[in-house]
């Protein structure tokens, strides 16, 4: 009989390791605390998913996840990172979408989407391309920003926002948040990290305004307070609201840590946020980041230590002994994998097996390979 089989070495319900523990999210259940992390697949067509994206999501639901993320859906053309980047202004995206979130649901996976707008880092070519800035006659076109600082010499200088493109973005956020709904997600985050929109007004590095959305802190995340009330103004109630926030910028001059925990006290005390997913950088071409396995999960755990708020943690988190530490510990909620499930959709089933998980369910099509 395989170690798979034999009861006697599976750990009773009641004492289930801890990344296979349910988690509830409002009115939402996850199975378990393993969550794909947005990861961008730049593949997409004006904006829409094809059948990569389906493949790519549905054989990590499959694979036994309990969240399962789409990559950021942008809330509007000019907020792609890449001319190949998933969108989420226009209902033929949304109705594209929805197959992907039915089918995330019925693996009894958490179907959730991640939505944002790229700023000044927007126009972009694919990674695999060269990551280049695309100037105009190559596919480009004009982008925006807190303040007139490009991101890095040889990008586009952005235009700074006035009043009534702030209002523009904001009801894109807004208009995101209500398709996300009608496509039968039931899960949202915010992306506020990597030095895209809402961490460029964040950071005193490229958010040089004079005016209420500038300034301290409390100015600087005005657009952020904004875009989240935007986006639960057309979010239900009983549905959970993610933020991923850059927990340091990883740069002399940026924000850091206590920063972001300032930051944090913040949302947390309007209540619409449920938790956040603590990544680092990406703000600033000369930042210095110290890359080891789980060089983040210091923020996640700090953030929740000093604010209370649930707090997921991601960056190079491999092994399910790695990441049962990280939940047992309470460092942190959840934890987000991204290369780990590239290399191995299927790494939560068989990470189930080797922390000998109670009740963790095979698809019936797949259970000749549960051997282990």
């Amino acid at each position: 009989m395989t170690a798979a089989k034999d009861r006697s070495l599976i750990r009773p319900p009641g004492r289930n390791p801890h990344l296979f523990r349910p988690i509830e999210l409002r009115s939402v259940t996850a199975k378990n605390r393993i969550m794909v992390s947005p990861m961008c697949q730049y593949s997409a067509e004006d904006g829409a998913p094809t059948d990569w994206h389906f493949q790519h999501l549905a054989s990590r639901a499959v694979g036994g996840a309990g969240i399962v993320f789409t990559e950021v859906a942008h809330v509007e053309a000019r907020g792609r990172i890449t001319p190949w980047c998933l969108g989420l202004w226009n209902d033929e995206q949304r109705d594209r979408l929805a197959r992907i979130a039915a089918f995330i649901a019925a693996e009894n996976a958490v179907p959730a989407i991640q939505i944002g707008h790229a700023g000044r880092k927007a126009a972009a070519a694919r990674p695999w391309e060269g990551a280049r800035p695309l100037a105009l006659s190559d596919g480009g076109w004009p982008v925006i920003g807190p303040s007139a600082e490009p991101y890095d010499d040889g990008w586009q200088t952005p235009e700074a926002m006035d009043q009534a493109t702030i209002d523009e973005v904001i009801a894109a956020f807004a208009s995101a948040s209500r398709r996300s709904r009608e496509a039968g997600f039931r899960l949202v985050e915010i992306h506020a990290a990597h030095g895209y929109l809402l961490h460029e007004f964040l950071s005193p590095l490229s958010n040089r305004r004079n005016d209420a959305y500038g300034g301290d802190l409390a100015g600087r995340a005005r657009l952020l307070m904004e875009a989240i009330d935007a986006v639960r103004g057309e979010w239900p109630a009983e549905l959970p609201l993610f933020l991923r926030l850059s927990a340091t910028e990883w740069v002399e001059g940026g924000y850091g840590p206590d920063d972001t925990i300032a930051l944090v006290k913040l949302i947390a005390a309007r209540g619409d946020v449920d938790l956040i997913d603590c990544s680092s950088g990406g703000n600033h071409p000369e930042q210095e980041i110290p890359i080891f396995p789980g060089y983040q999960v210091r923020f996640a755990e700090a953030i929740k230590r000093e604010t209370g708020m649930m707090t997921a943690a991601v960056g190079l988190i491999h092994t399910p002994e790695h990441a049962e530490e990280i939940i047992a510990n309470g460092r942190a909620d959840i934890v987000a994998l991204a290369r780990t499930l590239l290399h191995d959709p299927y790494w939560p089933l068989h990470a189930a097996a080797k922390l000998k998980a109670a009740n963790v369910a095979w698809p019936a099509q797949y259970e000749r390979g549960n051997i282990f």
